[in-house]
């Protein structure tokens, strides 16, 4: 059955979502030290999927802020219904999730947006983890790149802590990090039916491993023992 195109109101292109990245910089820049790296590895102008960890609220809107380009991002449904969240959410558009079942419609949207030439922003392990420390992705990302035939970036995110409110407000502006690697072409997912999702799940650990290791160590968590270091290749 075919995906119908996805459509972004001009309104959210052109109005809501360069005003929402600059006042969000103005936030950030305010309240922590934030350092980026990797811009250079993001193709822009193309589809591709930013993978993130995902530990607080904070990510999204700081991905969104200080990524090069506008970016589509899937997240959970109840965040469109959050007082406070739901604001953010709205104005800057998105694809809603309903977590634990498979959502048809928001993959379809998924993958409209990618055919469509916008890029994606998603965070694979299902959820926010309120530790650093990184949990077991799902392997729902790796059939998304496996229908849609786009990379995946992968994206560390360091300072995004439960916590980090408490200390900005406080004056200690903590230091926020964006590490973006370098663009994965995952291979295609092998065999049928149990075969083919382990195949998909090893394809998400990868993503994953690469993450871990543009991560401090206390953040690697389930992926501690098999990070994938800068320079590194996943036969390493």
């Amino acid at each position: 059955m075919p995906v119908a195109e996805y459509h972004l109101a001009w309104w959210r292109r052109w109005l809501a979502r360069p005003v929402i990245r600059i006042v969000l910089r103005l936030i950030f820049y305010t309240l922590a030290r934030v350092k980026i790296t990797g811009n250079e590895n993001v193709p822009l102008r193309r589809p591709y999927i930013a993978v993130i960890n995902h530990v607080s609220l904070f990510e999204a809107p700081f991905v969104g802020a200080f990524w090069p380009e506008q970016l589509e991002a899937l997240g959970a449904s109840d965040v469109w219904e959050r007082p406070g969240q739901n604001i953010l959410a709205r104005l800057w558009g998105g694809i809603p999730v309903h977590r634990g079942d498979y959502d048809r419609v928001a993959v379809d949207g998924v993958l409209s947006a990618l055919r469509g030439g916008s890029p994606l922003l998603i965070a694979p392990e299902g959820g926010r983890s309120h530790a650093p420390g990184l949990r077991q992705a799902k392997p729902g990302v790796s059939y998304i790149a496996e229908q849609s035939g786009v990379p995946v970036i992968p994206v560390a995110i360091v300072g995004t802590t439960d916590d980090f409110w408490q200390k900005a407000s406080t004056g200690k502006r903590p230091q926020l990090q964006m590490h973006i690697g370098k663009p994965i072409q995952l291979p295609p997912a092998e065999g049928k039916g149990a075969g083919r999702r382990e195949s998909r799940q090893r394809n998400a650990d990868l993503v994953m491993r690469v993450i871990a290791g543009l991560l401090p160590e206390d953040y690697r968590g389930f992926y501690a023992e098999n990070a994938i270091l800068p320079g590194a290749t996943s036969n390493d």
